[in-house]
């Protein structure tokens, strides 16, 4: 497979954090590269730095060392996450990466429809907002209604389930349409039916063409991956 069909590449990712007078490695070279439109699953016992990695490669960390580029299409130039400026890095997030995590991180004070356009309304002007917000929030009720949350729209976030919460975190990290989605133990934090229920979502999201990073403890999930490696010793092996 060329370079041309890869969409983000890290090459000899190091990243070390201090805890008092003792430094910690977590990940000590790490090389990989992200194929468009597949399913990669990255399997680590906790405190592998599975996070870190994720972290890292969708721009929310910065590494000690190494670099991660990416390519949005195959006749696109190769843009650099790291070395990036903060600003940069908020442009790529806010384009390009959307972000699932094992806590949904939902506004408790806002509805579904509103946690789910908060990803729309960052980095917009308000001239911008109010001149498109129509087609944004049909774009937004549209998804919202795809994954079965159609009737839930004015709901508050204590009003739903841990599934439905985590399924309008999918909303909320799909809405702007990424280039990349990087899940972070998304089914961790649920029963076994609700995980079930949001891997199928991860498979049909796939299906239609999504790329995915997804982080996990669990083998029986990774089975069904385009590709797994495992982070160990700080580095991803095959």
């Amino acid at each position: 497979m060329s370079n041309a069909d890869n969409l983000l590449t890290a090459a000899a990712i190091r990243k070390h954090y201090r805890m008092g007078r003792s430094v910690v490695p977590v990940l000590t070279s790490c090389d990989l590269s992200v194929r468009r439109g597949e399913f990669l699953m990255i399997m680590g016992r906790s405190g592998s730095g599975k996070s870190t990695l994720l972290h890292l490669l969708g721009a929310l960390d910065t590494p000690d060392s190494g670099r991660i580029s990416l390519t949005a299409g195959p006749q696109s130039p190769e843009v650099s996450v790291f070395p990036a400026t903060e600003r940069e890095r908020n442009e790529m997030r806010r384009r390009w990466f959307g972000f699932v995590f094992q806590f949904y991180h939902l506004l408790p004070e806002l509805s579904v429809l509103e946690n789910v356009l908060m990803t729309r309304m960052v980095g917009t002007s308000i001239s911008g907002w109010f001149g498109g917000r129509g087609a944004i929030r049909r774009d937004a009720i549209a998804l919202l209604e795809q994954i079965g949350l159609g009737a839930r729209l004015k709901h508050r976030p204590a009003e739903l389930s841990g599934g439905e919460r985590q399924r309008v975190a999918f909303a909320r990290a799909l809405v702007h349409k990424p280039l990349l989605l990087l899940a972070d133990e998304p089914t961790g934090n649920l029963d076994a039916e609700s995980g079930a229920k949001i891997m199928a979502l991860l498979h049909d999201l796939h299906r239609s063409g999504q790329t995915i990073v997804m982080v996990t403890h669990d083998m029986q999930l990774t089975k069904s991956a385009d590709r797994m490696l495992v982070l160990e010793n700080g580095a991803l092996q095959t």
